[in-house]
């Protein structure tokens, strides 16, 4: 490869644009953050041709380059700077056949940066359908580029594209619409007044050309778009399908991947025994036995799972029904001080609250920002999802009721994440009357069409995603399985030193194989984790808890996932057996009543605990950022631990 083009791909909302990202780029895509800010920036590489190759940038989407959210500031930056490391050779707008003049005067205001653009019409195969027709010649000519016509659905313009690009040096840079000479009173720059006048008269110009060249005959229309949202966006009827759709979503999250879930446990297991006799002994063969395997093990199993939520995330997403969702929701939030586009960071949450914060930024008043921003971690994200599967396993009987139509667990984790979004609205109901903050706001969304999943973006989410769980979470679970294991391996007191002639002593008609067990968990028990773990537990007692959960929730507050690769680390070491995680968590006991340690009373526990508690840092360090301030951080910390604490000591000692 000789030479690599710079291709910007922008474009309204709900465009295709992302799609067309990955039609042109599939799997060899990064992420990564734009310079000095934490917004997600997505670049990726495809062929050209034989000799060229492309790096796409995709930017977030923009209504306009007249900045009112981070998103578009991040845009107009992007496309103006010229020192930029992304600034492009060439940009492609891409434009929803269906809302036209809306798309383009984003269009306009790019090619006036006097950049090569590219206009790339989207859904060509729904414009039939639709009865749209448009003259291309005659809008490029008033457009002044070269047009393409496009279906990401169907894989269809994508080589046409990529030939213009190759060609993108023959591109007119000639602006399309010339606003300042004899259009706006030079009294008005620099004003927002000009801005306003600035699009009225953009928009003037764009309906003059398309007067020429788009025409709609409804006539020949096939649409069910407003049947569909008649029923889904009904008062009564529209909840009703949004929570039957949940229920499903959670029925099978446990019954769909209870299988290949069971398959990774039982393997890691095998695995970690196959270390112990094939390597000789000693203490690296320990670290790798009982140390990194159970710890990668415990976030490795829950694949099946995170992978099967963020399908359905997707699928939701790409047929168009999410934001349906939004505006389903908007009735509600309204009544608890927050607007629709609340909604867009508390839906994202259900798959991790550090993006769904960010993506609060388009909320312009600072009031509804920061209570959005404060109680979205309630909502149950994908990192709870470890948790609340081995917890639920353990102490939910798997029993269908209601005639085999519902399991008990699905209806539990369903429930959780119903728990979750009400005390969000909880939350910010309270936040909404402490905080006096004045500030007015307005909820507009946009509906896009309803369409068939591309099978292409819902694969390439699924792994992007799920890949990133993995690797992020591995990083952290790795180095602390390792820190773990040191911790619980040595230990500063006689007892540990001295643990093997203790116990021969105190248990003289044990076996071989109880001596060895009771050996280890002696030493366990004395060891610098054991230590650490026995000071805390008076604290966590009243919970329900041992001091080997107490050591599970410090280290999960690097990240809520770590919770069960904690557990899986500490009950191996010494641990001689071939057992899977969940089979040691079921045969943990207390060490003085014998009692299971995971029981109905502890297990609730728990699940409340975990439901509640701002068990991430890096959501904290996310909230500062967006705060400019540790007094919120601080604050969100403090009061969801303690609503945790509370409701946790109420349920363990009611049910035990």
């Amino acid at each position: 490869m000789s030479k690599q083009l710079k291709v910007a791909l922008i474009g309204n909302p709900n465009t295709g644009k992302t799609s067309l990202f990955n039609r042109l780029t599939g799997l060899n895509q990064k992420v990564g953050n734009y310079p000095g800010v934490t917004v997600d920036k997505k670049t990726g590489v495809s062929n050209l041709s034989k000799t060229v190759k492309a790096k796409f940038i995709d930017l977030p989407g923009a209504y306009s380059l007249n900045p009112t959210s981070l998103d578009e500031d991040i845009a107009v930056k992007v496309l103006s700077d010229t020192s930029n490391e992304n600034y492009p050779d060439v940009v492609v707008v891409v434009a929803d056949a269906q809302n036209l003049k809306r798309n383009l005067l984003l269009y306009t205001q790019v090619k006036d940066l006097g950049l090569p653009t590219v206009l790339a019409i989207n859904m060509e195969d729904q414009m039939k359908t639709k009865g749209i027709s448009i003259d291309i010649t005659s809008l490029e000519k008033d457009l002044k580029t070269k047009i393409v016509l496009i279906s990401t659905k169907k894989n269809t313009g994508i080589a046409s594209l990529k030939e213009v690009l190759l060609d993108h040096k023959a591109l007119s840079l000639e602006p399309c619409f010339r606003y300042i000479e004899g259009v706006l009173d030079k009294r008005d720059q620099g004003k927002k007044k000009q801005k306003h006048r600035e699009t009225i008269k953009r928009y003037q110009f764009l309906t003059d050309a398309l007067n020429k060249s788009y025409t709609v005959n409804r006539d020949k229309a096939t649409d069910l778009r407003a049947k569909l949202d008649a029923i889904l966006t009904h008062p009564i009827f529209g909840y009703l399908i949004f929570f039957g759709i949940l229920f499903l979503i959670f029925q099978g999250l446990f019954y769909w991947s209870e299988a290949p879930m069971d398959f990774i446990d039982i393997s890691f297991a095998s695995l970690s025994e196959w270390v112990k006799s094939s390597l000789p002994q000693g203490t690296f063969t320990s670290l790798v036995a009982e140390g990194i395997i159970p710890g990668i093990g415990g976030v490795v199993i829950f694949i099946p799972q995170i992978a099967f939520l963020f399908m359905v995330l997707s699928i939701l997403e790409e047929t168009g029904y999410m934001s349906r969702v939004v505006f389903l929701m908007d009735r509600i939030m309204r009544r608890y001080g927050l607007s629709g586009k609340s909604v867009v960071p508390l839906v994202s949450g259900t798959a991790c609250a550090i993006p769904a914060i960010m993506a609060a930024r388009n909320i312009e008043s600072w009031k509804e920002r920061l209570i959005t921003i404060l109680v979205t971690p309630f909502t149950t994200c994908s990192a709870r999802i470890p948790v609340y599967a081995i917890i639920i396993s353990l102490v939910i009987p798997s029993q269908n009721i209601l005639g085999g139509f519902l399991n008990l667990q699905g209806v539990t984790l369903m429930l959780l994440y119903l728990l979750g979004f009400a005390s969000a609205i909880m939350a910010a109901a309270i936040l909404n009357r402490m905080l006096q903050i004045k500030s007015k706001s307005y909820f507009v969304i946009e509906m896009p069409d309803y369409r068939l999943p591309l099978v292409k973006n819902v694969v390439v989410h699924i792994i992007d995603k799920t890949k990133a769980f993995v690797f992020e979470a591995g990083k952290i679970i790795l180095a602390i399985s390792i820190l773990l294991w040191i911790l619980a391996s040595f230990g500063p007191t006689k007892e540990f030193n001295n643990a093997e002639d203790i116990i021969k002593k105190e248990y003289v008609d044990l076996n071989a194989e109880d001596l060895n067990t009771k050996i280890a968990a002696y030493k366990l028990e004395n060891s610098y984790i054991g230590i650490l773990g026995k000071a805390i537990e008076p604290v966590i007692k009243p919970l329900g808890y041992d001091w080997k959960i107490g050591i599970a929730l410090i280290t999960s507050f690097a990240a809520r996932e770590v919770f069960v690769g904690t557990l899986a680390t500490i009950y191996s070491v010494g641990s001689e057996e071939e057992a899977s995680i969940k089979s040691k968590m079921q045969k943990e006991r207390h060490a003085r009543s014998g009692k299971p340690v995971y029981n109905l009373a502890s297990g609730i526990s728990l699940l409340l605990f975990y439901a509640f508690a701002m068990q991430c840092m890096s959501t904290l360090a996310i909230v500062k950022r967006e705060t400019n301030s540790w007094k919120w951080p601080v604050v969100q910390l403090v009061f969801m631990t303690t609503i945790a604490y509370i409701s946790a000591f109420i349920a363990f000692q009611f049910l035990k």
